[in-house]
């Protein structure tokens, strides 16, 4: 018998109210009660999970935003044991890659249940030559997507989802910008002048817009995009050329490889899958191919193919 842990993120009122509709639909499913494990802010959910394993859990569900789900899967990538996705977040990057639900927890819950497994690729980052790797699911990078998450309003989000970001990067788009040299493995280095450079294992951002339309969860690269607009075209054709995942262009270039190498003439933000980290001078990130199990809906697409 499925014996579920799920690890959640009590700060959000939501996740806890659910857990008496996560008892019932387990019960419904004829399994004992999920067991129920609480993050904290000095663990964020590594420990969590690793407890779960360690009293015989099976499938482990991350339940609070996207932080939460990054430390279920950095304890999870490598072993068999599925990742089931509760959306309890703003973004919910991973669960929205995946096309799966994002806005009904029982529903997300039923899915976890009843569906199938898919291996899907894992994203690894250093900081500043450190030799400790931070896992990411879906994007990371350096420049104005990390502004935009530190500059966005934590209430406004609450009201009103997604579109909080949109004035975050409103914010962050006035200010100014960096010198970028990126090698991308097995290509020659190249050094730009840029707003931002985003890795990503998916290419979809908040709203569903395509920053890395090519990019896919299992194909064993990563895709990375270096956004430099120079003045108002510059800015223009970026946005129209993200709005119609359309080809990229000298402001926005694009490549893929199972490695990149960032380095930045300043100390600038950056971020894993939405969650500022800190300010660096370089980054290194690379793919684990198919490290990580997760679960999805039996009728949704092969990740390869995802719509």
């Amino acid at each position: 018998m499925t014996r579920v842990a799920i690890v959640a993120n009590p700060s959000k009122p939501e996740v806890v109210d659910a857990r008496p509709l996560l008892d019932e639909v387990c019960e419904q499913a004829g399994l004992e009660r999920p067991l129920w494990l609480e993050t904290t802010p000095e663990d964020p959910g590594v420990g969590q999970t690793r407890a779960a394993l360690e009293q015989g859990a099976d499938l482990v569900c991350a339940f609070g935003g996207d932080g939460t789900v990054r430390a279920v899967a950095e304890v999870l990538a490598g072993g068999d044991v599925p990742l089931g996705l509760l959306p309890g977040g703003t973004g919910n990057l991973l669960a929205r890659a995946l096309s799966l639900t994002a806005d009904d927890v029982g529903d997300a819950m039923r899915v976890v249940l009843d569906g199938r497994d898919e291996r899907v690729d894992v994203g690894v980052m250093r900081f500043d030559g450190d030799a400790r790797e931070h896992v990411f699911l879906v994007m990371a990078g350096v420049g104005l997507d990390a502004e935009t998450m530190a500059r966005t309003d934590e209430r406004l989000k609450a009201a009103v989802g997604w579109p909080a970001y949109l004035l975050g990067g409103l914010r962050a788009a006035v200010g100014r910008g960096f010198t970028a040299h990126v090698q991308v493995a097995g290509a020659t280095p190249v050094r730009r002048s840029a707003k931002a450079v985003v890795i990503g294992n998916s290419g979809r951002l908040q709203g569903g817009l395509e920053l890395m339309p090519d990019a896919q969860l299992d194909d064993g690269l990563l895709d990375v995009a270096v956004v430099a607009p120079r003045g108002l075209v510059g800015w223009v054709r970026t946005l129209v050329t993200v709005v119609r995942s359309g080809p990229g262009h000298r402001h926005l270039d694009r490549q893929q490889a199972p490695a990149v190498r960032v380095r930045v003439s300043r100390p600038v933000a950056a971020q894993l899958d939405g969650d500022p980290v800190g300010e660096f001078r370089e980054v290194e990130a690379r793919v684990r191919p198919g490290a990580l199990t997760v679960r999805v809906a039996h009728e949704a697409h092969e990740v390869r193919g995802h719509d």
